[in-house]
């Protein structure tokens, strides 16, 4: 292995510095593989069912998680964004940002340790990074999947030790349990949705009284939540090989017009484009 970068020929592009690459290996643990370079992008709050574990190639980010801000600069650091918590994140400069992500699942990282991550996002870790570098490096080449598999093991065992380390976060607002009801009740009807007196029916509970729960706990309106869920079942089929057209109805989008609108804020590019290579990796064309 060279430690090569994949390239990709064919880049999904949205803008003119904008490139975008997304895909599914064959790799257990890792839900998504995404490569994008945005030089003006912000990301509205959402949150994830997956671990976002990223690195910067180029450029800075500035990102809120669990309503804290940080920021990442250069090539030295590892961000590590657990499930479930709300973050954003924008360009800070004119030059933008380039950025690697894997999205692992509760087989690399089990959820319960998604409240030890909330405090110290930013991990200052060479050896760490130079590991997510040659995994990334092997994801890109056909027929690499067992040196994948055997780099992402030293890169959960990295991960760990870092989590090990932090102080689990004290309990405090997550405890409501309205607000947890109402996230339960959304993530039973992520298609199908329902109204916000639906809701407030079921739970015995003000509308209103409901949002301001909701916001208080989790950081952002219960709207959002329900939309960046909706957003995650759509990256999935979407790299699965599905058009857009069947992807907006399946995940519970009016349209097609009403996904390309939400995805292309929260993904930095359309649908199409990002589907566009049938989630499979810019496999370099030599070693």
């Amino acid at each position: 292995m060279t430690g090569e970068r994949p390239r990709t020929s064919s880049p999904h592009t949205s803008g003119s510095r904008t490139s975008i690459s997304a895909w599914r290996p064959s790799v257990p643990g890792i839900a998504e593989v995404f490569h994008a370079r945005f030089t003006d992008h912000a990301y509205p709050a959402h949150t994830h069912d997956t671990w976002d574990l990223m690195i910067l190639d180029d450029g800075a980010v500035d990102f809120a998680l669990d309503r804290r801000r940080h920021d990442a600069t250069g090539t030295a650091s590892v961000l590590l964004l657990p499930p479930g918590v709300p973050h954003d994140g924008r360009t800070v400069t004119p030059a933008g940002f380039q950025k690697r992500v894997l999205y692992l699942d509760d087989s690399v990282l089990p959820q319960r340790l998604a409240g030890r991550a909330v405090g110290g996002p930013v991990l200052d870790d060479p050896l760490l990074r130079h590991r997510i570098h040659q995994l990334h490096a092997s994801l890109g080449h056909r027929g690499d999947e067992f040196e994948a598999e055997s780099r992402l093991s030293f890169v959960r065992e990295r991960l760990h030790v870092h989590l090990d380390a932090l102080r689990p976060r004290t309990p405090g607002l997550d405890a409501d349990r309205l607000a947890a009801a109402l996230r339960e009740l959304l993530d039973s009807r992520t298609v199908t949705g329902l109204s916000l007196q639906q809701a407030a029916t079921v739970l015995h509970a003000h509308p209103t009284h409901l949002i301001r729960c909701f916001r208080q706990t989790y950081g952002l309106p219960p709207h959002a939540y329900l939309t960046g869920k909706r957003i995650d079942r759509a990256r999935r089929l979407l790299l699965g090989g599905q058009r857009p057209a069947e992807v907006a109805t399946a995940v519970g989008f009016h349209d097609q017009a009403h996904l390309n609108r939400h995805f292309t804020r929260h993904v930095g590019t359309t649908p199409g484009r990002f589907g566009r290579g049938g989630g499979q990796p810019p496999y370099p064309s030599t070693r």
